[in-house]
């Protein structure tokens, strides 16, 4: 039986992606209360740009080089001393912050929640962060009642989504903002779009909106406060407005230490509306029964394909770097999950380029790669404008061997 090899996603340096870079590592072994797994998905969030650009207080701490990796779903390949109620094989999730973006890697064995059999991995693993944080604001944060009207800032994002969808299913009216393109997928998600770039959206509902979610933090949550009714709640989660390379950490507290004094401030008036400021890990910090609860929740009404969570595309590990490019455009209306045991991109394009081009039928609308080899736009898995990864062979196999990204 060949020994379990092991590669990560590390960044060296804070800044842009080419501070990432994928490295041999060793494969780790469980410790007491620990189980290890293969991973089968590790989804690509927005957070890991902003933890990428040195904005996230959660890692502030953390100096480079440490691995990447938000959240986990894996199937367990090795149990610690002490562990029960697990065995191997059995496939389980964790939203883990960092160190998810590899082959291999250990987890408490208090914290992981069963996959159900059958699940798609990566669509279970585009719930773990993006749906648990849409479910926890609708029902523990703002705890919505039917019939109330609801507006989601930045719609058409992972959270976005995620919140229209679950708050369709909990009898909610819901408004999105986006941009126009984006329009036709709020409607079939369940939401009235609003083009943030041509309309007004404090001006969408006369009287106001009950509760809106605003994880962008424009102009300091300002004209999402606006557009409350009296009495209202604004719940604030994110701030990808002020994620920008000239930002320092400080900063970003300091802004929003600033807006939350301010806006209780004005809480205290008549008819005051309220703020709530929402961070998933210090709810699971104060009530860590909730987050296995939403989540198996969730992966429940996954199971039974109450929701679908679109996953934009799952991505090998040559293709990390241009994937936070796309994260940081914001070009996306799906999740971008990295599998590990799917090929790197060459390994693909290379076997694609034995296929006859006459047995195979272009599709319509496909995308030229760079290289403008007819063979790579016939298929949507070639279709991704990704650069080619370069192994560095001669470094042997260590810690420190080096595959660059692009």
């Amino acid at each position: 039986m060949a020994e379990p090899y092991n590669r990560v996603v590390q960044i060296r340096r804070y800044g842009n992606p080419d501070g990432l870079e994928v490295v041999d590592a060793l494969v780790p072994t469980a410790g007491r209360g620990e189980v290890r797994v293969r991973v089968l998905a590790s989804g690509l969030e927005y957070t890991d740009v902003v933890i990428r650009r040195h904005l996230y207080p959660q890692t502030a701490a953390c100096r480079p080089p440490f691995v990447m990796g938000y959240d986990v779903v894996g199937e367990i390949d090795q149990l610690g001393d002490g562990v029960s109620g697990f065995n191997i094989g059995d496939r389980v999730a964790d939203m883990t912050v960092l160190g998810s973006n590899a082959v291999y890697r250990t987890l408490r064995a208090d914290h992981l929640t069963r996959v159900p059999t059958g699940v798609d991995a990566a669509e279970a693993a585009a719930l773990i962060l993006s749906w648990t944080t849409a479910y926890q604001l609708l029902h523990r944060a703002a705890q919505v009642q039917r019939g109330q009207r609801i507006l989601v800032q930045g719609a058409a994002g992972a959270v976005g989504q995620a919140l229209v969808v679950l708050g369709r299913m909990a009898g909610v009216e819901l408004w999105g903002t986006a941009r126009g393109e984006h329009a036709q997928l709020l409607r079939e998600l369940g939401a009235t779009p609003i083009d943030y770039q041509r309309e007004d959206f404090t001006r969408a509902l006369p009287g106001g909106f009950d509760v809106v979610f605003d994880g962008i933090g424009e102009n300091a949550y300002r004209r999402s406060f606006a557009a409350l009714k009296p009495g209202g709640l604004l719940c604030a989660y994110g701030y990808t407005a002020g994620v920008q390379p000239q930002r320092r950490l400080l900063s970003i507290l300091t802004w929003i230490a600033r807006v939350y004094v301010w806006r209780r401030l004005l809480s205290w008036m008549p008819g005051g509306k309220r703020i709530r400021i929402y961070s998933i890990n210090a709810m699971r910090a104060r009530h860590p029964a909730w987050f296995r609860e939403d989540l198996e929740r969730l992966f429940g009404f996954l199971a039974s394909r109450a929701i679908r969570p679109r996953v934009a595309e799952r991505i090998s590990f040559d293709e990390v770097a241009e994937a936070h490019r796309h994260l940081e455009a914001g070009s996306l209306d799906g999740k971008l999950v990295l599998c590990p045991d799917l090929p790197l991109r060459r390994e693909r394009v290379s076997s694609h380029r034995q296929v006859d081009p006459t047995s195979v039928q272009a599709k319509p609308g496909a995308r030229f790669h760079k290289s403008l080899d007819i063979l790579e736009f016939l298929k949507p898995m070639f279709e991704r404008r990704y650069g080619l990864m370069r192994i560095n062979a001669k470094s042997g196999f260590s810690p420190a061997k080096v595959v660059l990204l692009n």
